[in-house]
Parts: C-alpha cells; sequence; structure tokens
C-alpha cells in the first residue's frame, strides 16, 4: 500500500512537471526534483499523521488551548469585574464615612451653638441677679437713702423696665431741662463705681450752673460748647461763679469760670501734676471771648488758667465723679468763696474720708427719691 502510494505521488509529480515545461519556455525539470525531494514531509501523507486518533488529539489539543484561553479572559473579566466591585465598594464606604463624619460635624455644631446660648442664657441671668444684688446693700455700709433708693430699683425700676424721669429748673443751668435717671445709674452710684454726666447733673442742680452733658467730651464741637457756656455767662453779671464739671474721656475734673475777672480755675482729683485737656480749654477761652464781645468789655485778651493742686486726691481709679460732686459742695457750702486759698498748692492732698463722699451720695439719693412714684 505505501510503496503504491509513493507511485501515484511520483507520477503526479512528472505529470506536473511536464504541463510546467510546456507552459514556461526553457524549463528544466531536474532543477526541481532536489527541491521537492527535500521539501518537509507533508504530515498529510503520513499514515501516522492521518490517523483518526490523532487528529481528534489536534483538534481537542487546539479546542483545549481556546478554551482555557477563553476561561483565562473570563477568570481576567471575572477579576476586573471583582476589583470594579471593590472599587465602587470602596466609594460607597468612603461617602458614608463623609456622610457620618458630616453628620458629627453638624451634631457639634449644634452643640456649640446649644451650649453658646445656655452661656448666652446664663450670662443674662447673672447679669439679672447681679442688677439685684447690686441693690442689695442692708449688709454694706451706705447712706439710708441710698438703701431706700436700691430698694426702690429692685422692687419697682427693674421689674417694670422704668426710669426716673423729672426737670431739671431753668435756675439751675440756664434753661430747663429734662432728664431721667436708669437703675444703673443708682446702682454704679450706690456701688461707688464710675459715674456718667446725668449722675453729676442731678446733683449740679442742687449747687451749680454749667450742665456738664452739653461741654463734656463727645458731647459736641468746641463752638457748640463755648456758644452753651457763653449764653450761660451771658445771664448773669459776670461776677457769679461758675462751676463746669468736665469730662475728657473716663474722668472727671472741675473747672470754676470767673468770666469778668477772666479767670478759670482746674481742680483734678487725680495726684500728679495735670494739665488741662486742650478741648476743655478751648471751649471756656472761646465762650468767654464771646462774653466780653456781648457785654463790650475790654481788657486784657488772655484768660487766665489756674491749677489748684491742694485738692483731696481720689485713691484709686473710680471716686473721680464723687470728688469732684464734694469738691462742687465745698465750695458752695463756704459763704467766703475762699476755695482759691483753700486748695493752694501744698494744702491738703489727703483723701477724703468716705464719710464726706458719702454726705453727697446721701443728698445726691435724697433729691432723687423725691421723685419715686
Amino acid at each position: 500500500m505505501e510503496a503504491r502510494t509513493k507511485q501515484l505521488v511520483e507520477a503526479e509529480r512528472e505529470h506536473f512537471l511536464s504541463q510546467l515545461s510546456q507552459l514556461i519556455p526553457n524549463f528544466d525539470p531536474s532543477m526541481l526534483k532536489p527541491r521537492i525531494s527535500q521539501s518537509p514531509k507533508n504530515p498529510m501523507s503520513d499514515k501516522a499523521s492521518c490517523s483518526g486518533g490523532d487528529v481528534r488529539s489536534l483538534y481537542f489539543e487546539d479546542d483545549t488551548a481556546k478554551n482555557g484561553k477563553h476561561q483565562e479572559e473570563k477568570k481576567n473579566e471575572g477579576n476586573q469585574d471583582e476589583e470594579k466591585n471593590e472599587e465602587k465598594k470602596d466609594e460607597e464606604n468612603e461617602e458614608e464615612k463623609k456622610d457620618e463624619e458630616n453628620e458629627e460635624e453638624k451634631k457639634d455644631e449644634e452643640k456649640k451653638e446649644e451650649k453658646q446660648d445656655k452661656k448666652e442664657k446664663e450670662d443674662e441671668e447673672k447679669h439679672d441677679d447681679q442688677v439685684i444684688k447690686v441693690v442689695d446693700y442692708s449688709n454694706m455700709e451706705a447712706p439710708s437713702s441710698l438703701k431706700s433708693l436700691c430698694r426702690y430699683v429692685e422692687t419697682t425700676l427693674v421689674p417694670q423696665d422704668k426710669t426716673l424721669n423729672f426737670t431739671i429748673d431753668k435756675e439751675v443751668f440756664g434753661l430747663e431741662r429734662d432728664t431721667f435717671v436708669l437703675p444703673e445709674d443708682i446702682t454704679q452710684f450706690a456701688g461707688m463705681e464710675e459715674i456718667g454726666a446725668t449722675v453729676v447733673a442731678v446733683y449740679m442742680s442742687m449747687v451749680g450752673f454749667i450742665d456738664p452733658g452739653t461741654v463734656s467730651a463727645n458731647s459736641g464741637t468746641i463752638a457748640d460748647g463755648s456758644r452753651l457756656v457763653a449764653a450761660r455767662l451771658q445771664k448773669t453779671d459776670g461776677e457769679q461763679i461758675f462751676m463746669m464739671p468736665y469730662n475728657p474721656g473716663r474722668h472727671w475734673i472741675l473747672l470754676i469760670v470767673r468770666a469778668k475777672r477772666k479767670t478759670v480755675y482746674f481742680l483734678d482729683p487725680l495726684p500728679g501734676n495735670r494739665v488741662v485737656d486742650e478741648e476743655g480749654k478751648n471751649i471756656v477761652n472761646s465762650a468767654i471771648k464771646i462774653y466780653n464781645s456781648h457785654i463790650a468789655r475790654a481788657g486784657r485778651k488772655a484768660v487766665i488758667w489756674k491749677t489748684l493742686s491742694g485738692t483731696p486726691k481720689q485713691p484709686s481709679s473710680v471716686e473721680c465723679g464723687y470728688y469732684v460732686m464734694r469738691f462742687m459742695r465745698d465750695i458752695i457750702m463756704d459763704p467766703s468763696l475762699e476755695f482759691e486759698k483753700k486748695y493752694a498748692k501744698g494744702k491738703q492732698e489727703a483723701p477724703y474720708p468716705q464719710e464726706a463722699i458719702d454726705e453727697v451720695r446721701n443728698e445726691w439719693a435724697e433729691f432723687v427719691c423725691l421723685h419715686m412714684e
């Protein structure tokens, strides 16, 4: 069988070469014989290669390879899907974590707001309590009139959110003035704290002449203050003394004006070499100039300023208003009006005894009590 096959192959080859010789001029069939004989064996001509079992094995191996590649690709796709799922899961977890953090921040913010609201409420309650505590002077040394006034603040003014309103007569400041005293004005006065222009003005309605609320710092321009002081001076004969409490900023001093003599006295309850505030000086100088122009009075042009450094000196930083009130009282109560000698340099520079300060506090409280409803 094998010999027969070879013969058939040889015959077929000879026939093929014969045809090439006819088609191609000068073709030599012997040129191809060695090459054909040396060509690789056709696996399909080999008996072993053509056996059914081997062919099936070849196809099976090819299918197995394809299936393996397909399974590998499928596996890779599965791995990619798993990776994507993991990434998606991580993103979801991250978002959940952010949401939780945002929720925690929101809760913390709400807690802070609640804490702040609670603190503000407590501060308000403390403030309310403080007002009531301030007016409780039953166990403290204070004039009886002040204690009565504090009880009135506690029982009436604060609960009803009221103030004490009254009118200062025209004779006091040269014009009628409506004023009011707040509960805190009273409690500050009772507690020997810093006091404002209203408190001083109320006391001046008993002893003084020039309204401190119209000439102190932040009360208007220098020109406005000068016109007000000049208008007040013009309503007198010029021999009268004018007391002018002045606050250049968180401190009270007393200026005593003698317009006809063009002399101003400067009294400061703070110790040391004090000087007059320039704004206050300009107000008074301009006022005296306007006054003299009004009465057509000639004379020296410059105003004389005298510092009376021998006044009692306040022991700390809050008593200045009380000392100015006491200065005014002492000057008014002295018929000789020799305050220049009394407060000359080198005289009394010791603090007032507390009894002297309480005396003006009591007078103030009694006057205010007259306006209680």
